[in-house]
């Protein structure tokens, strides 16, 4: 063979085969080999199975419906306290395990109905599509637009009205689950945050000793911890209740108060004031008898208990709410209210 003839075979067009794929010249190894035939499913050609598939798809949006209504029944029924055991996990909650267990019965149920849906009832017909440049051309939006309206009719969504309305149903759903774990990620203003235990009559009673706190048993410069009177650590919400209702009381000479109308909430240079600190809640314990400085070990925040608890240094973005205190009949320390203000921290702007 010539070299003319090479080069006439060189530049002769490519053939193409009966599917739009080229035919592979000898030696070529990368030609195209085009598609192969489409084969028909069952459910093209038999109805009887394609609404047979139709009812399948729509048994899994409906499980997945009714998996949604046993995940906020599980939030309902079970509590935090509850076990279970597991083999070979262990004992494990039955609230998080229901939760778990509902939620992803309920989210597979909506992707294995929507891939049954897709391999059986959508149309499986492979298309060529050369390639082209980033920037797409009028004419190919337009074919993007009508590629999705004939897969869109394909699909059957405005047909099959069964699995349509299933799909939806589940779909609208799932969001539920959310809304109870929103539910859940703390109490209502207006019936935990802005209360403790503490109340009018209410004792100051000493962590340690178990006693009610009489004016003699504080000295100048001591810092004790207290609590409500009635509140016992077997209580099954002692933690919760403690967590909001700790109390520092500290004695100082009365000239050394520089917030008169704090003094006028304490007894004779005793004052009462949360132990929450009002950065992110650690509870405070460091006290400076001399500058009269309580400081949080956690990120430092120093508030001044002789200036009404005001902050001096660090984070924290309020001062420590106050307890407003009395001595009874008995000659024993009482809560006057409650704190006049939320304890712990970041509250404050959500409340008043």
């Amino acid at each position: 063979m010539t070299s003319q003839d090479n080069m006439s075979e060189e530049h002769l067009p490519e053939a193409h085969g009966a599917h739009g794929g080229a035919v592979a010249h000898a030696g070529d190894a990368f030609a195209d080999p085009g598609l192969p035939p489409h084969e028909h499913r069952r459910t093209d050609i038999d109805e009887r199975a394609a609404a047979r598939a139709e009812r399948q798809v729509a048994l899994w949006f409906v499980l997945s419906m009714l998996a949604t209504v046993g995940f906020i029944a599980s939030y309902v029924i079970f509590k935090t306290t509850d076990v279970v055991y597991i083999f070979p996990i262990g004992h494990v909650s039955k609230l998080n395990f229901a939760l778990g267990l509902t939620l992803g019965i309920s989210l597979f149920a909506i992707g294995a109905g929507a891939v049954h849906w897709a391999r059986t009832l959508m149309s499986d017909e492979e298309h060529i599509a050369e390639r082209h440049p980033i920037e797409s051309t009028p004419e190919v939006r337009e074919q993007v637009f009508a590629d999705f309206r004939t897969g869109a009719k394909e699909s059957g969504f405005g047909r099959r009205k069964l699995i349509r309305n299933t799909m939806i149903g589940a779909m609208a759903m799932v969001p539920l689950s959310a809304v109870v774990l929103f539910r859940d990620l703390g109490p209502l203003p207006e019936q935990k945050l802005d209360h403790t235990d503490w109340a009018a009559g209410k004792r100051l009673v000493n962590m340690n000793t178990n006693e009610p706190l009489k004016p003699a048993d504080i000295t100048v410069g001591s810092l004790t911890f207290v609590k409500p009177e009635g509140l016992e650590e077997s209580d099954p919400d002692f933690q919760e209740v403690i967590a909001k209702a700790a109390v520092m009381v500290v004695r100082m000479q009365p000239d050394d108060i520089k917030d008169k109308s704090s003094a006028a909430w304490g007894y004779e240079g005793v004052l009462a004031f949360s132990k929450i600190c009002t950065h992110v809640g650690c509870p405070i314990s460091l006290y400076e008898q001399q500058t009269h400085h309580v400081l949080c070990p956690c990120h430092q925040s120093t508030f001044d208990l002789s200036d009404g608890g005001r902050v001096i240094f660090g984070p924290a973005g309020h001062p420590l709410p106050q307890l407003q205190i009395a001595v009874d009949s008995n000659g024993y320390f009482e809560a006057v209210s409650d704190f006049s203000k939320p304890v712990g921290p970041g509250f404050w702007e959500r409340s008043e």
